[in-house]
Formats: structure tokens, sequence, C-alpha cells
């Protein structure tokens, strides 16, 4: 690594936990008022975001990204809006930051409670979504966080505008523009050095592909909030409302497929089998998925004419496609769908199609996933669809934070106590 690397990480380090301090005392007010004014420069400057961003999309196309990494780095109008949409959700939230939980006293007299607080500095390393830019650092501002944001190199231009913007706003409402700082040089080197700063960071969320997650828990010093992979499932069940089934179905694969909630694996009770698949495999089809096998689902679709059907591997079991490609296995009953989902699942994102209580309990019960669903798309798994405005990233560890992770989840507890002049003894 380049001592002008290190330098300047270093120095990024140093003002983002100066500013992290002034950002654990900032009041609510300022903090919404500099979410407020983003969210309005955001959409008075939608058409030049567009136009920058459209500079990272053909220098991607040119560099031969594939169709789901190009669909990840384009901002459209709806993605712009969607942006400020949840920067307003996120001002409509309460403040964690200082809330003391229900103080209750000890036998000695003190009063013992626990208090909301900033992690302190967050460093987020993601790759070619720009809208994470603003997702990230709304939600780590309202929570009193300082951040440093490395995006990855196709998304520099966007995130440098993007980054301006929240300067900007930061500035506006008084608050120190240290706070949110984007790493503007691509070279790599500047990630092994911020996932080694513990004397400056506090927590790394990692948002990118499996080989960049892969080497940050190899090399990362800075603990980690993170997901690996997004291996969804959906299970059919005996007693599920087809239509319902078809329309869930079809929405958690082919709605997008490129987000790590997509739907990548679909499990089919054989006793409905019959009566789902043939509907809903013309549907994939028609729209150009390919569908990836096991025997059982092969004879039955090839019953009903259908073609161009792949014998599923072991692989695809455990593949993550983001791309319009589906497996699917015909399953005796609610345990094979669920002891498949545990031997080959990641513990995102898994749902049951069922009108019976009973198989939806234990579903709820016994799946180990950071969401599971009953009658709904996996597409949901998502910080903004759950109410939080927005998501620094999912997590399927089961320590600290677990999920879409919203302001809770960018905070910790530490104990009170009000004392009165007792003393031990």
């Amino acid at each position: 690594m380049s001592s002008s690397i290190q330098e300047m990480m270093q120095d990024i380090g140093m003002r983002a936990r100066a500013a992290s301090r002034a950002m654990a005392r900032a009041s609510s007010e300022q903090k919404n008022q500099a979410l407020l004014h983003i969210a309005k420069v955001v959409r008075q400057q939608a058409a030049e975001i567009q136009k920058i961003n459209q500079v990272d999309v053909e220098r991607a196309k040119g560099n031969g990204q594939d169709p789901a990494f190009v669909d990840r780095l384009t901002m459209t109008p709806k993605t712009i809006e969607t942006m400020a949409l949840g920067l307003e959700q996120i001002v409509s939230l309460d403040d964690p930051i200082g809330k003391i939980s229900a103080l209750q006293k000890q036998a000695s007299g003190i009063e013992l409670g626990q208090m909301r607080v900033p992690l302190g500095v967050i460093g987020i390393i993601y790759e070619s979504r720009p809208n994470v830019t603003i997702d990230a650092a709304a939600l780590c501002l309202k929570s009193g966080n300082a951040v440093i944001l490395r995006g990855g190199s196709e998304a520099i231009d966007s995130n440098t505008l993007l980054a301006q913007i929240i300067q900007e706003g930061l500035a506006a409402a008084g608050l120190p523009k240290d706070a949110v700082q984007v790493v503007t040089t691509t070279d790599r080197s500047a990630v092994g050095e911020m996932i080694t700063m513990t004397q400056y960071i506090d927590v790394i969320v990692p948002r990118g592909g499996k080989s960049l997650i892969a080497r940050l828990m190899a090399e990362a010093r800075v603990p980690m909030i993170k997901h690996l992979d997004g291996i969804c499932h959906t299970y059919i069940d005996a007693d599920a409302d087809i239509a319902m089934a078809v329309k869930v179905c079809d929405n958690a694969k082919t709605q997008r497929y490129a987000p790590c909630n997509a739907m990548e694996t679909l499990l089919v009770n054989q006793d409905i089998a019959q009566k789902v698949l043939p509907t809903l495999c013309k549907i994939y089809q028609d729209k150009g998925v390919e569908l990836r096998v096991d025997v059982l689902t092969r004879k039955i679709l090839e019953a009903n004419g259908f073609q161009k059907l792949v014998d599923a591997k072991e692989e695809d079991w455990q593949t993550e496609y983001l791309a319009p490609i589906l497996s699917i296995k015909t399953v005796a009953n609610i345990d094979e769908a669920m002891n498949h989902i545990e031997q080959y699942g990641s513990k995102h994102t898994d749902a049951i199609i069922t009108n019976n209580k009973a198989q939806a309990d234990r579903f709820l019960r016994e799946v180990d996933s950071a969401s599971v669903m009953v009658n709904a798309s996996t597409r949901f798994a998502d910080g903004f669809e759950y109410g939080l405005g927005a998501e620094i990233g999912i997590s399927n560890d089961k320590l600290h934070a677990r999920g879409p992770v919203g302001l809770d989840g960018l905070t910790s507890l530490k104990y009170v106590v009000m004392g009165h002049g007792e003393i031990r003894t």
C-alpha cells in the first residue's frame, strides 16, 4: 500500500472520529433538518444526478459488466424519488438516541436503566448501487453516527455528486461535513486500510458481491454487520391458495432479478405441484426465466408440454443467481422443504405459501432466517418496505443486528445509573 493512500485513509478516519462526537450530541431537529435539505436537493438535482450516473453506466457497459450489475448501478427517476422518500421517512421516525429505558430502583437505592447511543464511526464498503450513498448516510446521520463511505470504482462519479449533496445538507443544519465522507480514490488498497482502522472505525458494513464480503471476512479487523449470500426460498405448501401462490412466486422472482431478496429456489409440495407448476412455469418461461429442475419437477412439466428445461445440479441449490434463472424442486412435505432450506439457505429470507395456520406457525418457528414470511413475496425483505426508511444493509448474523438494519441496528446500549449519594457496603 502506498504511503499516500494510508495517510489519506488515516486522515479521513481521524476527521470521522472527531465528527462522531458532534453527531452524538446533535439534536433531533438538526438531524431532521439536514435530512430534509438533502431530500429537497436530491429532487432539485434529479436530472443532474441521472446525467452523472449515465457516465458511470456507460463506463460499466464499456467494461463488459453484466446486465444485473448495470441494473444495480442505474439510477432512474423512480430510484431518485425513492431515495428522497426514504429520507423523509427517516425524518418521520423517532430518534432513538438518548432514550433511557424505564429506570428501575435497586435494593441499594440506585436507579438503573439503559440509554441508546450511537455506535460511533461506521465504515460502509459497497459496490455498484449509488443509492446506498444516500440511504446509508441518512441512517447513520439520524442515528448520530459518522460514516465513511467507500463505493465501487464503477459508481465513483455518482457517489461523489451524492456526497456533495449530503455534505451541503449537513452544513445547512450546522453539523460537521466530516460526519459523512466518501473515499474518492478507486485504489483497492484503500479498502484494505479501512477494514483494519480499529482506532477510528467501530463497525464495517459490506454491501456487495460474494467475493468482496469473503475478502473482508478473511482480512477485516474491524467488526462487521454483513450477509454473504441471498439464497431465498419460497415453499408452496399443499394447503396453498393456487392463485395466491402464482402471484406471489411470480413477483418474488421476476419483479427484479438483481436484488439479494429475489427468490432463487422454489420448493413445491408434491400434492399441489400438478396444479401450480404448469401455470407458474409458463409465466416464468414467457418472461425468459431459465428453469433448472429436479427429476420430479421435470416429469410434471414435460407431461404438460414444457421444453427447454435444465437439470438442476448440486451447485444450483447453493447459488445466488441474481439473474433470470430459477431452481425448482418438488418436495414430499414441509419437513423436506425446511430441511432443504436448512442445508442450502443463506439465512436471509424464506417464505411459505399456505392457508394452514399450523404449517405456517411451524415454518415461522423452525426456519432460521433473518426474515421469515407467510403468504408474501421475499422481495419485501427491505428496510424501506419494513418501514425503516431505508436500510444500511441486511444482516444474517445473529449478534447485534439481524435482517434489514435500520436505526436501532446502528445503535448500542449503555447502562446508566442515577444515584442519590448511595455507597456500596
